[in-house]
């Protein structure tokens, strides 16, 4: 099986907002990376949360998703590190996708889970237009690296580590470069803010 990763515990500071619960169309940014790894065909999806986001929890449940805390750090790795914890041992592969990347495609995902199944590659990123973004599909038997307590630069440690034997794919989904961290970033991709 191959898993999800939802990454929502951040604070968003420079946002100055949840970026979790920003609107992109009808849904708020959560429900729409839970429905992408999903219509993608990831068959088991956790989400990352920070500490007190009762409200997020409860949406999670709801939408038949499991909620698990970052609760190591603020780093992004400590979000990663939760979400793998809590997949189940049967997992294969888990494509991991940031929160504030609202803007990628399903078919996305199923390209990244396809390509995986035939290559079994420990690292299948994305690319759109020579540039890398998200997500990235990490193989269960890089999770212990990624577990590990030595990684000065996060899971890019570990990308570059298997950089030799990574897979890259082109993909027509500029979404895949598009990052929302500021309020002028969601008013340029997304419209203007509430």
């Amino acid at each position: 099986m191959i898993a999800g990763i939802v990454l929502a515990g951040g604070r968003s500071q420079r946002m100055g907002r949840r970026k979790a619960t920003l609107k992109v169309g009808d849904e708020i940014f959560l429900e729409r990376a839970v429905r992408v790894l999903r219509e993608g065909g990831c068959g088991d999806i956790v989400v990352v949360l920070g500490v007190d986001e009762p409200e997020l929890t409860s949406l999670t449940a709801s939408s038949g998703v499991r909620a698990t805390k970052s609760g190591g750090g603020p780093e992004q790795i400590d979000s990663l590190r939760a979400g793998l914890r809590a997949l189940p041992a049967t997992v294969e592969a888990a494509v991991v996708i940031p929160v504030d990347h609202p803007l990628i495609e399903p078919s996305t995902v199923t390209t990244i889970i396809e390509t995986f199944e035939a290559c079994r590659a420990p690292v299948v990123r994305v690319s759109h237009g020579g540039r890398r973004g998200h997500p990235v599909l990490f193989a269960a038997n890089v999770f212990d690296e990624l577990l590990s307590s030595e990684l000065p630069q996060g899971a890019r440690t570990v990308i570059r580590a298997h950089d030799g034997d990574l897979v890259e794919v082109d993909v027509d989904d500029p979404g895949v470069l598009i990052d929302i961290n500021r309020p002028a970033d969601y008013e340029e991709h997304v419209g203007e803010l509430d």
